[in-house]
């Protein structure tokens, strides 16, 4: 691997990249991609998440590869927001509820518009919440994994988070980075959504991971007061903080991937309890190894 330094701010240097590597794929995962985050930091979300797509787009026929080159672009279940229907397919309105979602909604129909305008292969994957041990610390999933397991060890008490009852359809990055892979060795570009087809709240989530620490946890409580104890012991593991709350909140998330499952061939392999279990693994033996990170 030759990593490459680059900016989505920067046209120039996205040209100097695309002349000397003239690449057969380009997978365009590059973002400000924490939602809450793109509420403080508005317009460098829309310079990088949407405009950064353009200039991709751009540079890609600044060196005359447009007929060469097969772009995807990683979009997101965040575009629909405000759900219009349950579960969510590729013809299913939009109704961003974000400046992130907003940025990408732009980056969404600027593809579509390469794509028929100059005949481009370029593709949007509607991926929904794909996790990992690599996960951002400040993403909820991993902020949860990783608390826990410092909590396992005896080096945190409890877990700070914002809305319990928001619902995702969360799946294994192992899984989504095969379809985007797949989604550029077909004959012709089309967009996809990608999604496990099980949604499940934030709740469920810190449930299910402490469950795998042999801890069971009980609610008390309603809103702001609400609190998560230890059934067997009565310890609280679980606070709720407002500033974690997004301004404007999207409830759930639930994806339908028919489309992609009829002509990609793709399956999920990796089931919930999987995924928890290899983030709390590598979260475990994380927290061992350097007991401050």
């Amino acid at each position: 691997m030759h990593l490459l330094y680059g900016d989505l701010t920067d046209s120039s240097c996205l040209v100097k990249i695309i002349k000397e590597v003239l690449p057969r794929e380009i997978y365009n995962l590059g973002a400000q991609s924490h939602v809450k985050v793109s509420f403080d930091l508005s317009e460098y979300t829309a310079e990088v998440d949407a405009v950064g797509t353009l200039r991709l787009l751009d540079a890609i026929r600044t060196c005359g590869l447009e007929k060469k080159v097969k772009f995807y672009q990683a979009s997101t279940s965040e575009l629909y927001g405000k759900v219009q229907e349950i579960p969510q397919t590729e013809s299913t309105p939009f109704y961003p509820r974000s400046p992130y979602a907003c940025a990408k909604l732009y980056a969404y129909w600027i593809v579509i518009n390469y794509r028929e305008a100059y005949d481009m292969y370029a593709c949007n994957g509607i991926l929904f919440n794909h996790e990992s041990p690599r996960r951002g610390e400040t993403f909820v999933t991993r902020k949860i994994t990783r608390e826990v397991a410092k909590i396992h060890l005896g080096l945190s008490e409890y877990v700070v988070l914002g809305n319990l009852d928001s619902k995702r359809d969360w799946g294994h990055a192992k899984d989504y980075v095969e379809v985007m892979w797949l989604m550029l060795q077909q004959d012709a570009p089309k967009d996809y959504v990608i999604a496990s087809g099980q949604t499940r709240s934030v709740r469920e989530f810190v449930e299910t991971v402490f469950r795998y620490i042999g801890k069971e946890i009980v609610w008390e409580g309603e809103g702001l007061n609400e609190i998560g104890k230890e059934k067997d012991t009565g310890i609280i593991r679980v606070k709720v903080d407002a500033k974690y709350f997004r301004p404007t909140e999207v409830d759930l998330l639930l994806g339908d991937s028919s489309k992609a499952q009829r002509e990609l061939g793709w399956q999920v392999k990796i089931k919930f309890e999987e995924l928890v279990k290899d983030m709390m693994d590598s979260d475990i033996q994380l927290m061992k190894n350097n007991p401050l990170s």
